[in-house]
This record gives structure tokens, sequence and C-alpha cells, in this order.
């Protein structure tokens, strides 16, 4: 005979809690979101006017509405990466890769969302950074563009940007062109073109150090023969016999032994023998 399992009976107040405990468990998770660092969020009210442009919040914990949705978007200073095919001045298709450093304003993160869209990047940032590239490289030489022209470019570019930017609550902070690609035929007649002038430069240089040194050597060798000029003119033989009489007089107060002949030399000059 078979035996009977013991019923369980749950009361109904513990299975209304029970569901209770669920559905605010579910409610509770639905409603609370956790920014991270260098993050900023806006509430898209569902019931409401869309995008809240009035506050932006900062990281940590927040507690929003189930019905309305935090969105959330980095609000530091990040890069993006891109490159592009553009024309320089004589038509001829260059590829450029660069990068642009952007932030968007903590302040106006609704207003910028709410204008351009959460994909505000491929929205609005992307168009101008295309249309200033192409038409700041339309103003300059292949060779302009692969060898001295790279920060004025990277300058004009970042200043056009922010001049399309103005007031649209997204700022650009830096544009670094990192590489100018040209048709290798073009490219290898830049570097010859380059590399000649370099050693243009280089003899240039050698043959003006040679020219002021013949310069310097000319004024030195003429800056003697005048003093040796003035010398041999103040040299009388009277004051060369009046020398030569006060040099035997300090000879002869030397110890060594020797013997002064008097007026027995060249001019008139005494004799100094000695053994010494």
């Amino acid at each position: 005979m078979a035996t009977r399992q013991p019923e369980i009976n749950f009361p109904k107040g513990g299975v209304l809690f029970i569901i209770a405990a669920v559905l605010l468990i579910i409610l509770f998770s639905k409603s609370t979101v956790t920014i991270g660092p260098g993050e900023g969020g806006v509430i898209f009210e569902t019931l409401g006017d869309g995008v809240n442009t009035e506050k932006t919040y900062g990281e940590g914990f927040h507690i929003v509405a189930p019905w309305n949705r935090m969105i959330v978007r980095k609000v530091r200073q990040q890069s993006i990466t891109d490159e592009m095919n553009v024309l320089s001045v004589n038509g001829l298709e260059v590829k450029v890769s660069g990068t642009i450093w952007y932030e968007p304003e903590f302040s106006n993160l609704g207003l910028l969302i709410k204008t351009k869209g959460e994909d505000y990047e491929r929205e609005l940032l992307d168009p101008a950074i295309n249309a200033a590239a192409r038409s700041i490289f339309g103003r300059y030489t292949p060779e302009q563009l692969y060898s001295s022209k790279r920060d004025v470019i990277e300058q004009e570019i970042l200043d056009e940007v922010q001049n399309v930017l103005k007031d649209q609550y997204l700022s650009v902070k830096r544009v670094l062109v990192e590489d100018v690609k040209l048709p290798s035929t073009i490219r290898i007649a830049i570097e010859t073109k380059l590399k000649q002038e370099q050693e243009s430069l280089e003899y240039e240089f050698r043959l003006s150090k040679a020219k002021k040194e013949a310069e310097r050597q000319k004024i030195d060798a003429e800056g003697k023969a005048v003093a040796n000029k003035i010398l041999s003119a103040s040299l009388t033989e009277k004051i060369l016999q009046e020398k030569g009489i006060d040099a035997t007089l300090e000879l002869s107060k030397s110890p060594n032994s020797k013997v002064i002949v008097i007026g027995s030399g060249k001019d008139g000059l005494p004799i100094i023998l000695g053994n010494q």
C-alpha cells in the first residue's frame, strides 16, 4: 500500500511577499545606474520631453525612475584616428592619416545628444574633420604636404574645425597629421630633389666657411705687415746701439766669467767673450 507524501501549504501572504520581493529587486536593478570614471550621463525621460538638458550626472551611483533611461557617454578627452584620400592643389590624390583629440562639454552633454544624437562623433565630428582636411590639403603642393608644411597644416585644420564646431558643445583640442602617402614616383622625385637641395646647402656652407677663413688670414697677414713696418720705422741706429749697450751692461753683471771688449763689435757695440 503506497504511502502519501505530506503536503506543504504556503500561506497566501508568504507567496505574495515573495512575488513582491522579486518585483522589487527587478525594479531596483532597472532603477540604478553606475557611471564610471571619465563618463557623464543624461536622463532620457520616456514619459516626458526626451533628453533632459538641465543636468549632467557625474561618476558614481545614481537612482533613476524605472520608466526613464540614463544615457552614459565618455566626457574625458579622447581621440579618433582616420585615413582619407584628399587632393593637393594640382589635383594629385594623396592618402593622409591623422588623429584628432576631442572632448564633449560636460555641462552641455544633454544639449549635444539632444541636437546631434548619441552618435555625435559620426554625425558632427567626422564631417567637420573631413571637410576641413580636404579644404586645407587642397591649398598645398605634394612637396609641401610631404616635407615642410606639416605643422602649419595641422594648425590650419585645427582652426577650421574649431570654427565649424563653435557653439556645438564639442571641443577639438589637437590635430596630428601622422602620415602623408604619395604615389611612389612622386615621392622618389621629391626625396631626390630634397637630397640635392641639402647637398647644395652643405656645399654653399663649406664654400662660405673657406671664404671667411681666407679673409681672416688675409686680414691677419696685413695686420702683421703693418705692425712690422711700424716697428722697423721706429728702430733707428741710435736706438739699437742704446739697447745693445743696455743689454751688455746687464750681461756684465752676470756671475759667469767673461771678457767684455768695448767698442769692438759691429756698429761699435761691445763684444762679450766667456765660457758660459
